[in-house]
């Protein structure tokens, strides 16, 4: 799954409530509310209650391994006028330990009838035996009762009868709705069961180490079509007009992978080399944008085979574009979902931007049908093990099949942007424990996803990339359609070894490396799983100080940590016990070698062969660890920099810029001396770096402008539109030009018009107006249309016109930039309306609410406005989305984490304070606040710093 933060529900708790009523064994379920963060008793003495008052036979929230499924036949009726379903199933389970009791996971189904059939029952044709339903909401479990205890090592068949209403939220077996050109409101029916829904669509061993085959059959109208993981292999004609659609039987896989569609759906189709249809459905007047997509997947998943040497094993390959969907995208085996912005490109209003977007999403999914399908993860605890694998492959598939995208350049802000939340105290190791569904939610986030990838990049390029690809093959070998764990993985990257390789440790190294001065990681003699274990069991970023004096380099590791200084009295407590295996990699002024070293230890010393005049650790950015140099370092790359900034590379000139100002956020770098680096830059010629550059100094203004600093807001405004001028005013407002050049117009041309440079405010007015005069038919190249339409929407009439263009408009590119212009507006009533119809959900959907909320917060007079509305709406908010899921913690991290005074600190307490008394408990309270005190800190700190750096240099 890949997360929409872009790539972004909560129902509060819903059980079941089953009683015994007049028909025998009839479990009627009715909805009632129970704290999302119950903690549930591990305690085998602990007395579990079912809803009918009798005992439960199970305490743990983990099911019993006493009964396995092998095999599911399931069917489904789905009523798009009532909204409702009914079902059925079969499973054949194997039991391995004698029992008397069945665990399942069920919630918000209504249980008809249950039976159990042992195999001679099946041979002969005798009818199943009852089973007894109980019902335990507060594990999301039901127990089926048996009435002889089943015998190990037999096959057991149960069969389920029940029914359900389709969801209004975005899990388990839900709604969508979408519009047609002509006005008409149409619905379809979608699945989405990660990670723990599928429980809400049919009862199942909902966890996934229980992996099963499947079977599906499902009934529909004719003018609807049905889609699952697996091919169609026959359609039979029913009595009133109505089909049901037999899918072959898929693979073992875990319950979360099941879905299935009900749609009206158009599709565009082709085939890879190795004969695998694929085929992008989204709604019908969509069929212009589904044809990049197609050519996208084609091409990845013809590397994937190659890359991973295993064929894509199912026969088939959807991707669907659905209306309504919270997460970015989801891996569904043979069945992949996506939300539209996701999935279609439309060529007249996707920037390069979206393009890159859609590909990187296709390519993670994809991905999945290997890291997360064919090979799972034992327990949500190692999720990295799937989306930190999917995002690292983003990298290797998108610059391997698009290298126009110049993905490879983009990659170090995957690792930028979760340096941010692990520099924290609140953060996380990458495996951590979760067992509730919420705290499961939660470990998908930037830790799981970016800080995964990293590591794993880093890994690679500690490896060398033919060793990792090795030790990666060898792991989905191994593991195919098994389940795995972290130790796994660091086993096949430890005996991925290939003919002819030096060995050392348990870690092979081509010729290359040794001959690349890698000799002193074999004296290491570390294994993978030793070094790797520091970076997934230990939460946070190493800091690694270098001090030269002579030819003597002296190496430190710390934590790093914003919000805590040096200084501050807590700050050596929160130093004890981290101590990372670090794979350093640096280079000097004298030699263009890449030199290696492992530190492992808290200090160390390094002899440099030669005398230089500077050093530069983490060649590349490929190390997830940042770089502090003491004494005269930074003065010494400053200066090369403004000198010759060709002789350090261009991913380690990026390296720089990040580092020095994240120095800054922890108070081991003055401002000033940041500042002073990017002066650089004027001589500059690399689209990504100073795309980089300019981000942290348009960061700075917007961070003035929103504290109302005026003074210097407006000489920091001054300065950027006198640096930049040059870069600002050679910019043609057009897509010309490679992917990044494309990308640094955008943020340039945005900036300028932003801090009102007039001749950019012309421009962006002049193109709006004739856009409005071709009644919206006027192509505006895509690359600057966000910000044609952000200036547009600054007048009332241009907001207004906007407003009517989104809801007619059936281009999710388009509409994503017109809501975006929508909330830069400066009249706060025109905010409170965009919130309205998001609460709404008929304008504006409900999966794009947290994003609204997000850029109206990111708006000087929205931010205090969408703070309160979430303060006001909470409980309004959470009958939308669930508690953990990435949409709600958006909603609050955005509203709340750019505060940055101290009343505004201790009013967010309160507020999550209050919340944590009715029952809701989130990871993201705590970083919201830690992230607010790091802001209150910056403030105190640099602002004085930043206002006489300004006076001076202007």
């Amino acid at each position: 799954m890949i997360n929409s933060q872009r790539k972004l529900l909560f129902n509060i708790y819903i059980g079941f409530f089953c009683l015994e009523v007049i028909l025998p064994r009839l479990c009627i379920c009715s909805q009632f509310s129970v704290p999302s963060d119950y903690q549930f008793s591990e305690d085998p003495g602990a007395f579990t209650v079912a809803t009918n008052g009798e005992p439960f036979p199970w305490y743990q929230l983990r099911l019993p391994k006493m009964v396995i499924p092998l095999h599911y036949d399931l069917f489904v009726h789905p009523n798009l006028t009532s909204l409702d379903f009914v079902a059925s199933e079969r499973i054949e389970i194997l039991v391995k330990d004698t029992t008397q009791f069945i665990i399942l996971h069920c919630k918000d189904l209504e249980i008809m009838n249950a039976t159990l059939q042992s195999e001679e029952d099946l041979r002969d044709k005798k009818p199943g035996k009852k089973l007894r339903v109980l019902s335990y909401p507060a594990h999301e479990q039901i127990a089926l009762l048996v009435p002889e205890k089943l015998v190990a090592d037999l096959r057991y068949y149960v069969t389920i009868d029940f029914q359900g209403k389709l969801a209004d939220g975005f899990e388990g077996f839900y709604k969508s709705t979408y519009r047609t050109l002509g006005g008409e409101t149409r619905i379809i029916a979608v699945t989405d069961f990660q990670p723990t829904q599928a429980r809400m669509a049919f009862p199942c061993f909902d966890e996934p180490l229980f992996k099963a085959s499947f079977s599906i059959k499902i009934r529909r109208e004719s003018r609807h079509i049905a889609l699952s993981n697996m091919p169609k292999v026959k359609t039979i004609e029913l009595e009133g007009g109505l089909l049901e659609d037999h899918f072959a039987a898929t693979v073992r896989m875990s319950t979360y992978l099941v879905a299935y569609i009900i749609c009206d759906f158009n599709s565009v189709s082709g085939t890879t080399s190795s004969g695998v249809k694929v085929s992008i459905y989204a709604s019908p007047d969509k069929w212009n944008q589904m044809h990049y997509a197609l050519q996208a997947s084609l091409k990845l998943l013809d590397f994937y085979e190659k890359y991973f040497d295993i064929n894509y094993p199912l026969p088939k390959l959807d991707l669907v574009a659905i209306p309504d969907f919270e997460p970015g995208a989801m891996e569904n085996w043979g069945l992949i979902t996506y939300r539209e912005t996701s999935l279609l490109f439309d060529p007249k209003t996707s920037s390069v931007s979206d393009k890159l977007w859609v590909t990187r999403v296709i390519a993670h999914e994809l991905a999945h049908q290997w890291f997360g399908n064919l090979v799972t993860m034992e327990w949500w605890n190692d999720i990295w093990l799937n989306e930190g694998f999917a995002k690292y492959m983003e990298l290797i598939s998108v610059n391997a099949t698009y290298p126009e995208l110049q993905f490879d350049d983009y990659f170090f802000d995957v690792c930028y942007e979760v340096i941010t939340r692990d520099s924290l105290n609140s953060s996380r190791p990458i495996s951590k424990p979760a067992e509730t569904p919420t705290q499961i939610q939660e470990m998908f986030d930037a830790v799981s996803y970016n800080k995964g990838a990293c590591i794993l990049n880093m890994l690679k390029d500690f490896l060398g990339e033919e060793k990792f690809q090795e030790g990666v093959i060898h792991y989905l070998k191994k593991f195919s359609y098994k389940n795995a764990k972290n130790d796994d993985l660091w086993s096949s990257l430890s005996n991925s070894c290939l003919e002819g390789d030096f060995t050392s440790g348990g870690i092979c190294y081509s010729d290359f490396q040794v001959k690349s001065d890698t000799l002193a990681f074999l004296e290491e003699k570390k294994e993978v799983k030793e070094m790797m274990t520091t970076w997934t069991l230990q939460k946070g970023i190493p800091l690694v100080v270098v001090k030269q004096d002579g030819c003597s380099l002296s190496l430190q590791q710390e934590r790093f940590l914003k919000g805590v200084f040096k200084e501050d009295p807590e700050w050596k407590a929160l130093q004890e016990r981290f101590l990372w295996h670090i794979p350093l990699s640096y280079s000097t002024s004298s030699s263009n070698m890449i030199h290696r070293h492992i530190l492992k230890s808290k200090t160390d010393t390094l002899d440099l062969t030669e005398k230089t005049n500077w050093v530069k650790f983490n060649v590349d950015s490929n190390g997830y660890y940042l770089v502090h140099y003491e004494g005269h370092g930074w003065d010494q790359l400053i200066t090369q920099l403004n000198k010759n900034h060709t002789l350090l590379r261009p991913k380690d000139r990026i390296g720089l810029i990040h580092d020095a100002f994240q120095l800054v956020s922890a108070g081991r770098l003055t401002l000033d001396k940041a500042l002073d680096l990017t002066r650089y830059l004027q001589h500059e010629t690399s689209s990504p770096i100073l795309h980089k550059g300019l981000s942290y100094l348009e960061s700075l203004y917007h961070m003035m402008d929103r504290r109302n600093i005026s003074d210097v807001s407006e000489n920091l405004k001054r300065y950027l539109l006198w640096y930049f001028k040059r870069m600002i005013d050679t910019q043609s407002w057009s897509d010309e030009g490679s992917a990044w050049d494309r990308m640094l117009r955008s943020l340039l041309l945005k900036l300028a018009c932003d801090l009102g440079h007039a001749p950019c405010i012309q421009k962006a007015t002049e193109l709006f107006s004739q856009w409005m005069e071709s009644s919206g038919k006027l192509n505006i190249p895509t690359d600057v249309l966000k910000i044609v339409y952000s200036v547009g929407a600054q007048k009332t009439a241009g907001w207004n016109y906007l407003l009517e263009q989104y809801e007619l408009s059936v281009s999710s590119a388009e509409k994503n930039k017109i809501l975006y212009a929508l909330s830069t507006s400066r009249h706060q009533e025109k905010l409170v309306k965009l919130i309205e119809l998001g609460m709404e959900g008929k304008v504006i959907k409900t999966q794009d609410l947290a994003a609204l909320l997000h850029a109206i917060a990111r708006n000087p007079m929205g931010q205090q406005l969408a703070w309160n509305f979430v303060r006001a709406n909470w409980t309004d908010l959470l009958k939308k989305f669930e508690l953990g899921s990435f949409a709600m913690r958006t909603i609050i991290s955005s509203t709340a984490s750019l505060f940055s005074s101290k009343d505004e600190f201790q009013e967010v307490k309160l507020f999550f304070e209050s919340l944590m008394v009715q029952g809701s408990h989130l990871d993201i309270f705590q970083i919201v606040l830690e992230t607010i005190t790091k802001n209150i800190k910056w403030l105190e700190k640099n602002v004085p710093t930043l206002r006489t750096w300004l006076l001076v240099n202007i």
